[in-house]
């Protein structure tokens, strides 16, 4: 499994597209062409962006556990499905293209972050991504509480 890791600054250019950090590009290797999953993030303003591979490994654990006789097991699940794209980075500068939606979902008007988040990328809003940052307080009280 890949592990992203880091922090990547960048624009999105007059038509939406964003140039996708080369070192997360780098460790997906250069075979072939690089499939992405991108998803609005449950809880916080952000995307989620995961390779194909880690991305149909999570779809079949969730799927695993749930029942598609039972109605709310099944609403979940096409909830879940719902508002996915797959993108992949041109050969040439490796930029990607959002749908808009997506991007004004989590309020990106020209700067994001890229944040590497183990298994997957979140992809913020700059002013949203400082503003989501927790103070070395808060995360220590966190630590102390979450593995006390």
């Amino acid at each position: 499994m890949i592990k992203f890791v880091g922090e990547y600054k960048a624009r999105t250019d007059d038509k939406g597209r964003l140039v996708f950090p080369s070192a997360f590009k780098a460790l997906m290797g250069s075979e072939g062409a690089v499939r992405l999953v991108v998803k609005k993030n449950l809880f916080t303003p952000c995307l989620d962006i995961y390779t194909y591979g880690e991305w149909e490994r999570e779809s079949e654990e969730i799927k695993s556990r749930l029942n598609f006789f039972n109605r709310e097991h099944a609403a979940f699940w096409r909830g879940y499905m719902s508002g996915r794209a797959v993108v992949e980075p041109d050969g040439k500068i490796g930029r990607i293209s959002i749908p808009r939606p997506m991007l004004d979902s989590i309020g990106v008007d020209k700067d994001v972050v890229f944040a590497g988040n183990d298994h997957k990328i979140e992809l913020w809003a700059r002013e949203r991504f400082e503003e989501s940052r927790i103070s070395e307080e808060e995360f220590t009280a966190l630590a102390e509480k979450i593995l006390g």
